[in-house]
């Protein structure tokens, strides 16, 4: 399929404005070389009434939305795709309240549910990994408590690593995660998942993070060694990345973001982040729809629970 989107909101309103528009843009993004039975990869199928499609070999019966966000959802596809397109529009992010006057929805709950479904959709399943030169380091989101060091977490604070690509003078893409401590296994389990090996790695002169080098990566430690010096001098793009996350959080969400759902709030803004230069929004759109027909349901009992953790996450603060 090529990448046919809408460029703006008169398109978007003149193409999806029914149900069935919004189904047929599911079945290309789906399928874009003909259907595939999600059980077991045949080709041929039966279409059937209801828009399902019944798969010639093993019989299994499928729909477009099975199997992705939108499994068993109440909410029409019209309605959906509203929400994805004022999402991906807003440049700065949206709050489920704001979803829900948007939209009109008489509960908050379900504008909630629906975004944290559609955050569970902006990590692209066996996305590419971080090269060349990345600087990477770690971040309290919340701020230091008193007493505490830099990298000390008290009951309300939440420890976050920060890896991001260096182009020239810029910064090209970024990953962030949310961690339980700053032990090696946390940092350079980090960094291993996200960082290809034989990049050059720069970090600050932390303990955990010379172990770097004995996996295959070429780690270049910046040390503060003069009082005139600072982090932020010597890694100016992780600090300049989690100073917009910390604005971003506070912005948006007043800062009010629980630790249980925090990886996720994180990936909307690595999602925004990432595609910043984008020039057409409806792209992000497009992105956005591509990737939640490629990740698995997850129904409301499961976004509240206290231990639902993302499949690529290191693990999650308690």
């Amino acid at each position: 399929m090529n990448e046919s989107y809408p460029r703006t909101l008169m398109e978007f309103e003149d193409r999806f404005h029914t149900e069935d528009a919004c189904q047929a843009y599911l079945v290309q993004l789906r399928w874009p070389d003909g259907f595939r039975c999600p059980r077991c990869g045949h080709g041929q199928s039966w279409s059937l009434k209801r828009k399902l499609w019944q798969c010639s070999a093993c019989k299994t019966m499928s729909s477009a939305t099975a199997g992705t966000i939108f499994h068993g959802s109440h909410i029409p596809l019209c309605l959906w795709f509203r929400a994805i397109w004022w999402i991906t529009n807003q440049k700065s992010g949206v709050s489920a309240l704001g979803l829900q006057r948007m939209l009109g929805l008489g509960s908050y709950r379900t504008a909630w549910a629906c975004l944290h479904k559609l955050r569970r959709a902006m990590v692209r399943p066996g996305r590419d990994q971080l090269s060349g030169e990345v600087e990477v380091d770690e971040t309290i989101v919340g701020g230091v408590e008193i007493g505490g060091g830099r990298r000390h977490l008290g009951a309300t604070k939440a420890l976050v690593i920060v890896a991001a690509e260096i182009k020239e003078r810029g910064m090209g893409r970024i990953r962030i995660r949310q961690i339980p401590d700053a032990s090696e296994d946390s940092l350079v389990g980090f960094v291993k998942q996200v960082v290809t090996q034989g990049t050059v790695v720069i970090t600050d002169g932390w303990s955990a993070y010379p172990g770097l080098a004995r996996i295959g990566y070429i780690h270049e430690p910046r040390v503060v060694r003069t009082s005139t010096e600072s982090a932020s001098t010597l890694l100016p793009r992780v600090h300049r990345v989690a100073a917009l996350l910390k604005r971003w959080l506070l912005g948006i969400h007043q800062g009010r973001v629980s630790r249980k759902h925090l990886g996720y709030y994180l990936d909307e803004f690595t999602f925004r982040f990432n595609r910043r230069t984008s020039k057409h929004r409806g792209k992000l759109f497009y992105r956005l729809l591509q990737q939640a027909v490629a990740v698995d349901p997850v129904p409301y009992s499961e976004l509240v629970r206290s231990k639902n953790i993302h499949k690529e996450r290191v693990s999650a603060v308690t």
